[in-house]
């Protein structure tokens, strides 16, 4: 009897957080059909930026894909899903990085955003929250949540969660001293990290496998961009960046 009643309870619970996540969805994709939904997807994931299954429900990676695509057009960032959003989605063309010629990671801190770069130039797209540039505090000492500019390279990686002084990273991927692009449950739409490069749960893991071991890493804003041609003509180079970034001093996020 117990059993019966504590599966009746699971189920109901289970039935509730469904109907909750499709009212949500309900009120994230106003006035639009599966279809429009579902062209949306796709549009989107043509376009470069990073979304899930293209199935016309409009989950957390169409979300993601849509608020990195209304950061990086400078729209209104509402992560809802419109009307005016899906003939905005048609009507653009895909982002373009600011280098190209050779495979590498650009994070462009304005825009909130990271893409990943083919040597073709074709990227996906995801949106990130960076350093808030606020004060915080750690063992007695005082530091400013800054996300350093310029380029590097992924020097070390952890797999899974990893557990730090300010809390916890999903595969992290380290590009100087602590600062590593890693997945985190929560990335607003705004900067707030510690310093860290925060992407979406769901790209975590392929994030990291595509973010291999020497990887360049780009990080700039509208007054700061250094290119890293010279370390793709020079390999030599890039590996001294990689032994001076592997100065690890605390694990941000």
């Amino acid at each position: 009897m117990l059993k019966r009643v504590l599966t009746t309870c699971l189920l109901l619970l289970t039935a509730t957080s469904l109907v909750s996540a499709m009212q949500r969805a309900a009120k994230q994709s106003v006035g639009l059909t599966r279809v429009q939904i579902k062209e949306a997807e796709r549009r989107l994931g043509e376009l470069g930026y990073w979304t899930g299954s293209v199935d016309g429900v409009f989950d957390a990676g169409s979300r993601s894909a849509l608020i990195a695509f209304q950061k990086w057009e400078r729209r209104p960032i509402t992560a809802r899903l419109t009307l005016d959003e899906l003939e905005a989605i048609r009507a653009s063309e895909s982002p373009k990085a600011r280098e190209t010629g050779y495979a590498h990671v650009e994070v462009d801190i304005d825009r909130q955003v990271l893409l990943i770069v083919n040597e073709d130039g074709s990227a996906r797209v995801l949106p990130v929250s960076t350093g808030s540039d606020k004060p915080f505090v750690v063992d007695g000492q005082t530091s400013i949540a800054y996300t350093p500019r310029g380029r590097f390279v992924v020097y070390d990686k952890t797999f899974g969660w990893e557990d730090g002084v300010l809390g916890s990273v999903y595969f992290a991927n380290y590009i100087t001293g602590g600062v590593a692009i890693h997945g985190y449950e929560i990335v607003p739409t705004t900067p707030a990290s510690h310093g860290c490069i925060r992407i979406p749960m769901f790209t975590a893991r392929e994030v990291s496998k595509l973010l291999s071991l020497g990887t360049i890493v780009l990080v700039y804003d509208k007054v700061s961009f250094v290119s890293a041609k010279e370390w793709v003509a020079n390999p030599k180079l890039k590996e001294a960046a990689m032994l001076n970034g592997a100065a690890k001093d605390y694990i941000n996020q």
